[in-house]
């Protein structure tokens, strides 16, 4: 019986950090789903100056981190506008691809982002995992 007992309060104990270490995907109108892409939302609308809505394409969450990727979109669906962006010198030379891609850590309870990118022509988040100690699953 003690045996039992001893059994059932380690696994008690060892279900919140699994769940630490599992990689999730929040479905669409979750509220973590909501809260990523909320406090993503407010750099990228201040960096493209306009109204923006994320079409996803990767979100993945473990523990306290975050990580997506996808395409900037208007709130009607349509492209955004790049010609008063930072961007749009780039994308004149095809130096832009119509994307973005984040990787953001819950701090206090709330989602903060640490990093994001957008229009990289190459892999962006290739060294977030070791420079900011992010886990390399939520990249995989």
């Amino acid at each position: 019986m003690r045996f039992l007992c001893g059994l059932a309060l380690t696994l008690l104990l060892l279900v919140p950090s699994f769940a630490q270490t599992r990689v999730l995907t929040p479905a669409p109108g979750s509220p973590m789903r909501k809260a990523v892409l909320d406090a993503l939302r407010v750099p990228v609308e201040k960096e493209l100056g306009q109204a923006v809505v994320f079409k996803v394409d990767v979100l993945r969450v473990q523990g306290d981190w975050a990580f997506v990727r996808g395409v900037p979109q208007r709130p009607d669906g349509g492209a955004i506008d790049y010609t008063r962006t930072p961007y749009q010198e780039v994308r004149e030379l095809g130096a832009f691809d119509d994307n973005f891609s984040a990787l953001l850590r819950k701090d206090d309870g709330k989602w903060v982002v640490v990093v994001h990118s957008i229009g990289a022509t190459d892999v962006a988040w290739e060294p977030w995992s070791d420079e900011y100690k992010a886990p390399k699953s939520i990249f995989g």
